[in-house]
Parts: C-alpha cells; sequence; structure tokens
C-alpha cells in the first residue's frame, strides 16, 4: 500500500481554467486539494502569480477578461501545459474543448469537468442576443456531441447532466459540490430572523421574501454581493427596514449569521437552466444550511424536496407564491421546538451523505481508473 501511494504521488495532474478565479471553491479547494493527496497537483488559472497554496502548484496565465480577446490567447494556456508536462489535464471551461483535444492528440490523459448544463446556459446568456440563443445552443450541442466522446473522461455536478452526457460519453461521473466537512454546529441560537448569504441577484427571489415578511414579527438578514440597481429596487420595498444587510462578510461571520437564524432561505427561481421544477445538486446553498444546523425554506425542486423530506430538515415551497412562503416562515417561528428537529436532522444527513468526504472519494477511485486504464 505505501507504494502504490509513492506511485501515485510521481503522477503529475493539471487542472485547467481559464475563467474562474485562483482559489474557486469546487476546483482549487475541493478538486485540486483532494487530488493532492494522492499526485502532484497544477492548476493553471487566469491572471494570478505562481506559488504554492496547500500543496498544489500555482500556474498563472495571462488572459483578457474580454471573450473575444480571450480566445485569441488561448495557446497561452497550451503553452503553459506543455511546460508542466502533467500525466492527467483536466478542464473547466468550454473555451478550453479544443485544448483538450490538442492535449489528446498528445497522448494525454484528458477530462472536462462541466460545471452547468451549458446548451441551457446559452439560452438564459442575456449578454447573447435573444435571437442568437438557440442557435448558439444547438450548435454548442452538436460541438460537444462531437468533442467530448474523445476524452477520457467527463465529470459534471448533477443527475439531469450525468444522464445527457452519458449519452456522449460513458466514462460520466458525477462529483457534486457538498461543502467540504467542517463541523459549524456550535452555538446555535435561533433567533426571529430568516437569513440568506451569497451572490444577492433576482433569481433568489429576495422582492418575495421581502413581501413575505411584511407583516411577521421577523428580521431578514442578508449578506452577500450585489449590484448597485438590484439594491436600491430592494431598498425601495416596504419591508427593507426589516432587513439586516451586512454585505460582503467573512466566512465565520455567515456562520454566526446563520446561527442566528430560524431558517435558512433557498428560493431560486424556477428556469430552464435548472429543468424548470427538476433542479440541481450543484449549487450549494441548501448543503450549507445542513452543515450549519438550522432548517431550510427552499424552492420545491424535485431533487432538493426529495432530500428535505427524507431527512424532515427543512419546508419546501412555490417560490413564486409569496402566501406559501409567509405561512412556513411563520411555521418555524411558531415552532421553535421542531424547528430545532429541523436544524438537526440537516446536521445528522450532511455528516453521513451531503459533504464533500463522499465526493472525494468518486473523484479519487475515478483518477486511479484512468491512470490504471480502467
Amino acid at each position: 500500500m505505501v507504494c502504490l501511494s509513492i506511485f501515485y504521488k510521481m503522477r503529475k495532474v493539471c487542472h485547467v481554467t481559464s475563467l474562474h478565479p485562483v482559489l474557486d471553491g469546487r476546483i482549487f479547494q475541493k478538486e485540486c486539494r483532494s487530488l493532492s493527496k494522492e499526485y502532484e497537483v497544477y492548476l493553471i488559472a487566469p491572471n494570478t502569480e505562481d506559488r504554492v497554496i496547500n500543496g498544489v502548484f500555482i500556474r498563472g496565465v495571462v488572459l483578457p477578461k474580454n471573450r473575444l480577446k480571450r480566445s485569441m490567447c488561448l495557446n497561452r494556456v497550451f503553452r503553459k501545459m506543455v511546460e508542466i508536462d502533467a500525466d492527467i489535464y483536466h478542464f473547466h471551461d468550454p473555451e478550453l474543448i479544443p485544448i483538450g483535444c490538442k492535449a489528446k492528440k498528445n497522448g494525454k490523459v484528458v477530462i472536462f469537468d462541466s460545471h452547468e448544463d451549458v446548451p441551457a446556459d446559452i439560452l438564459q446568456k442575456k449578454w447573447i442576443p435573444f435571437i442568437f440563443r438557440k442557435p448558439l445552443s444547438l450548435y454548442y450541442k452538436w460541438y460537444e456531441s462531437v468533442k467530448l466522446k474523445k476524452f477520457d473522461a467527463l465529470i459534471t455536478v448533477t443527475p439531469s447532466i450525468v444522464e445527457r452526457l452519458s449519452k456522449i460519453n460513458p466514462k460520466t461521473v458525477m462529483v457534486t459540490n457538498y461543502p467540504l466537512y467542517e463541523d459549524l454546529s456550535t452555538d446555535r441560537q435561533f433567533g426571529r430572523f430568516i437569513c440568506f448569504a451569497g451572490g444577492i441577484m433576482p433569481s433568489w427571489m429576495h422582492d418575495n421574501i421581502l413581501e413575505s415578511i411584511k407583516d411577521i414579527d421577523c428580521k431578514y438578514l442578508l449578506a452577500g454581493k450585489v449590484s448597485q440597481s438590484y439594491f436600491s429596487s430592494l431598498s425601495e420595498h416596504k419591508a427593507w427596514p426589516k432587513v439586516e444587510f451586512l454585505g460582503v462578510i467573512k466566512h465565520e461571520e455567515v456562520v454566526g449569521l446563520y446561527h442566528r437564524s430560524i431558517a435558512g432561505m433557498a428560493l431560486y427561481d424556477y428556469n430552464g437552466y435548472l429543468g424548470e421544477k427538476e433542479g440541481t445538486l450543484g449549487n450549494t446553498k441548501i448543503f450549507e444550511y445542513m452543515q450549519a444546523g438550522i432548517p431550510i425554506i427552499a424552492t420545491d425542486f424535485r431533487l432538493w424536496k426529495e432530500i428535505i423530506d427524507k431527512y424532515k430538515c427543512g419546508i419546501c415551497v412555490n417560490p413564486r407564491n409569496v402566501a406559501e412562503i409567509t405561512k412556513a416562515i411563520e411555521y418555524l417561528l411558531s415552532h421553535p421546538l421542531e424547528a430545532k428537529e429541523m436544524g438537526d436532522n440537516g446536521l445528522v444527513a450532511f455528516r453521513k451523505e451531503f459533504n464533500w468526504r463522499s465526493q472525494e472519494t468518486i473523484l479519487l477511485q475515478l483518477y486511479q481508473c484512468l491512470i490504471n486504464n480502467d
């Protein structure tokens, strides 16, 4: 067993992104750090300096932020890959698929990691003129069907994308975005607060949440990055005085915010990108609340509802129905013992199943199979 471990450490693995920040939660914090236990891991990332972080060798490449200009500079990424000369290359962005094909032609093992359903995502892109979205979506669907079947493996985050990509490449596995295992359950003091921390966007239905609490004795703890235009819109709502807006805060402050709350709000709107009412396991929001040991008020996506109903850790509602949201909040506020039990149930489920350790095992097993050519 010791000899086997040493053998694996001699193997070089290189993760490649042209879009994500160097310390990206999925790429660096989860996948690269997990793989560094068994391999010599490199990460090529845009516009960062060369250094070593947590045993991962970072290699920066200068790339424009403009999409068109960046597409003309991707050979810089390939040159950096050639310098590293890894055994396995693991790509994270659709624009890097041609680079992945070049690596495959050079005899390398190649993995493509699809973080989202790209054809469906294209249909939602507001920067693409509406008339071009469907043709571009169809083109990308054809393009990935031709290119991705050549790769050694595909990874993605949720069952519906696994099902679609498996038809292109049978070596498709799900490695989803459950949070890193960390005990955040101490010092829970449920008060008359509901909470949300993350990217503050209209798709998280904050307008409906504000409407739902206008006549309830509670406050909305809200933290995260928000555009000036959306902030102005929210702050004009008559329930805004009930909001405690904290802006961007540190991780430990987010934990404190959760522990003050009777419920974490995870009301993402229905859309085609998430299969309407299917939902996704790629979004971590409900699992963050489970990790913190607080009840969840979540969209009744099929995937989320299945988990929440099974473990009795929250309430699922139609995110467009203000009356349902109001009823769920009022129920938890008036049943604090049941709310605590829901939080405890979610915490047990997180520790048992919905944490990164389970996904790390799948990732390491995939790599072992690819190296052994199984």
